[in-house]
């Protein structure tokens, strides 16, 4: 362990940006945030609003509940849906109980909500690319009936997969994917079933690409990268794989400050800094300030873009 004196080498600190929060993580805080003024608390949260725990203990502290299961929320008070979107059969059930609901799915997942929908009315069969258990491919496959999607999570099941028309399919991924591997499975999916109807744009969102592209462009340069971020956080998890894909095999998944490793990070000269879409910029912050306490630091902020995109927030909260 270090002691209390800063080594006297100095540790150069890459910092990505774009980092952070992206528009539809901004817009579903903000949601619950105004349905708290509006109604005042308790309001009830369908999963966890965004996936970062920071978040989602900050907004219970003012009066936020979070719950799995609509069943677990009293009709006489609003409920909000995750940004990660829900299946169809959730906003009916909320209706059929006449609960006020608000609807925080990102506007990017809502958009292949809409794509499916259209597939599936001119008589598609839909193959999702996705992670089988995360809430955005249970919300994307659950706006349609049980067998109209067929999930395929990496390129092996491509070869597996049974649809009932090779002639009449189409595919969508989930938002939050990592860009590479899912460019590797829609090739797989276009050579086995080369008929396949692919998006008209690319369903990753463009936080989740921006995110990744500065890590690649970081990533040569650093001995080692952390990634601020949840364990349940999909978009973290992909930061910390390309950090590994780009060849630096000390890449990390850190909660916040409390996670460093200060054995590992007193034996490297460079450092790689980057925060997933769901992880407040404070945490970052503290992260630099634990780590410029015991060390000489030179920040050395990179930045591939800026991200101007917001979505508003639906009428009946403004």
């Amino acid at each position: 362990m270090l002691d209390d004196k800063k080594r006297s080498s100095t540790l150069v600190i890459h910092i990505a940006n774009p980092r952070g929060f992206c528009a539809g993580v901004d817009r579903a805080i903000e949601m619950v945030e105004l349905a708290l003024k509006k109604w005042g608390p308790p309001i009830y949260v369908r999963h966890e609003i965004v996936h970062n725990k920071h978040v989602v203990n900050d907004l219970t502290e003012k009066g936020a509940i979070f719950v799995d299961s609509l069943d677990e929320c009293p009709s006489d008070r609003p409920v909000l849906f995750s940004a990660h979107g829900v299946p169809k059969s959730v906003p009916e059930k909320a209706k059929s109980r006449q609960m006020i609901y608000v609807d925080a799915t990102c506007p990017l997942v809502t958009k292949v909500h809409n794509e499916i929908k259209r597939f599936y009315e001119k008589g598609y069969q839909i193959i999702m690319i996705g992670h089988k258990d995360h809430p955005e491919t249970i919300g994307t496959m659950g706006q349609l009936p049980k067998d109209a999607v067929l999930l395929v999570e990496n390129k092996d099941q491509v070869k597996k997969i049974n649809p009932k028309n090779i002639k009449k399919l189409a595919y969508v991924t989930q938002t939050t994917l990592s860009v590479d591997d899912t460019k590797e499975i829609a090739e797989a999916l276009n050579i086995r079933f080369p008929e396949i109807e692919n998006p008209k744009k690319e369903d990753i969102c463009y936080a989740t690409t921006n995110r990744q592209e500065e890590v690649k462009k970081i990533v040569g340069k650093v001995d080692m990268f952390l990634v601020v971020g949840s364990e349940n956080s999909s978009n973290s998890q992909r930061l910390v794989d390309v950090a590994k894909s780009g060849g630096c095999k000390e890449a990390y998944l850190i909660e916040d400050k409390t996670k460093i490793n200060w054995e590992k990070l007193s034996k490297i000269k460079s450092l790689g800094l980057t925060s997933g879409a769901s992880a407040p910029d404070h945490l970052v912050q503290e992260v630099i300030k634990s780590i410029q306490n015991k060390f000489k630091t030179k920040i050395i902020s990179d930045t591939t873009r800026k991200e101007l995109i917001e979505f508003k927030v639906p009428p009946i909260l403004r």
